[in-house]
């Protein structure tokens, strides 16, 4: 295997030059920089990057901990950050929480302790006194898609409060009366803003939202099956479901199927978190989209500009609402545009 002072030989400079050129150092002219990458490419040379660390403070590695890897939403977000990262030059370890604080934290410290130049966190709660005691010890951070209130950290994410009232909207134009919503944890900045927005989108119809029609869900399968069939055995059933993630939408689906139901038929079903899946399901399933590709690389930009000393942004995307069939829309060859998106799904 090559060493430095192979491709300091072979480009007739000496090493010094050499570790000037890897680290990107400014006063090494264009002809010096030019062999020297030239030596790298014949040489097939690596430069060893626990050394490289140690010289210059940093690792070039990133932290990122998401909330449920299994949740497709998560998993392409993990995905547009790898891909940025490893753009700008960085890699990065990824921890599942699996949805629990504690799983959450066990990944920061673990993280920490490698000495990353910096952290992606979606949060699992809103309290967790190892990410305090990290940002006040200064490590680059940055919050994905949830937060934590309170916390100076620039914060990455979609605003759903515009796409919640399309949903509404295009609910009530559809004759619905009766919404229900299964809710994210309470304890999550995403739980409560979908269930605020949705109530008071539902304010501007004139629609309440009883209390029995808000079910507590965990952000898991399971949890949007026990919500839903505790809806369907009231005496008087919700006409539409909005589970407040994707794979609550599933779990829901699979109680109203267990029941001999059908969607849209029997009861309406939306979802937010748009997955790939729902154009897949019978019927497909309207639902909201989040910009997750562009959450992810917009997250990363913002966490290397904190770690490269530029000053980093907070960063609010919209998400949209995608109208399928699973709310009793009419059939695609019925509809020639989508009256609240204006544009055709199917």
């Amino acid at each position: 295997m090559a060493s430095i002072k192979d491709v300091a030989a072979e480009a007739g400079v000496s090493v010094a030059t050499v570790s000037r050129v890897l680290n990107d150092h400014p006063s090494v002219s264009a002809d010096a920089r030019t062999r020297v990458l030239a030596a790298v490419e014949t040489l097939g040379y690596r430069p060893n990057a626990v050394a490289r660390s140690l010289r210059t403070d940093q690792t070039h590695t990133l932290g990122l901990v998401i909330s449920d890897v299994m949740n497709p939403y998560f998993t392409e977000l993990a995905r547009s950050v790898e891909e940025e990262a490893r753009a700008l030059g960085y890699s990065v370890i990824i921890g599942n929480a699996d949805e629990r604080p504690d799983l959450q934290d066990h990944h920061v410290r673990n993280l920490l302790d490698r000495r990353i130049d910096g952290l992606l966190v979606s949060p699992t709660d809103g309290g967790s006194p190892l990410m305090l005691d990290a940002v006040r010890a200064g490590t680059p951070m940055v919050f994905v898609d949830r937060w934590m209130p309170g916390v100076a950290v620039p914060v990455v994410r979609s605003d759903g409060r515009a796409a919640v009232r399309d949903l509404v909207a295009h609910l009530h134009g559809l004759g619905h009366r009766r919404l229900a919503i299964i809710a994210g944890p309470a304890a999550t900045t995403t739980g409560q803003e979908r269930v605020a927005a949705f109530r008071e989108a539902l304010r501007e119809y004139g629609l309440d939202l009883p209390d029995t029609y808000i079910g507590q869900g965990d952000f898991q399968a399971e949890s949007g099956r026990r919500v839903t069939e505790g809806f369907l055995d009231l005496p008087e059933p919700p006409e539409v479901v909005f589970a407040a993630d994707n794979l609550m939408a599933l779990g829901a689906l699979d109680a109203v199927r267990a029941r001999g139901m059908r969607v849209p038929q029997d009861i309406a079903l939306a979802a937010f978190d748009d997955i790939p899946w729902f154009v897949h399901t019978d019927p497909p399933i309207t639902a909201i989209a989040q910009p997750t590709g562009e959450l992810g690389r917009a997250a990363v930009r913002a966490l290397v500009d904190r770690i490269e000393g530029r000053p980093p942004e907070s960063v609010t995307l919209p998400a949209r609402l995608v109208v399928r069939r699973s709310c009793g829309e009419p059939s695609p060859e019925n509809v020639a545009v989508n009256p609240v998106t204006n544009r055709s799904e199917s």
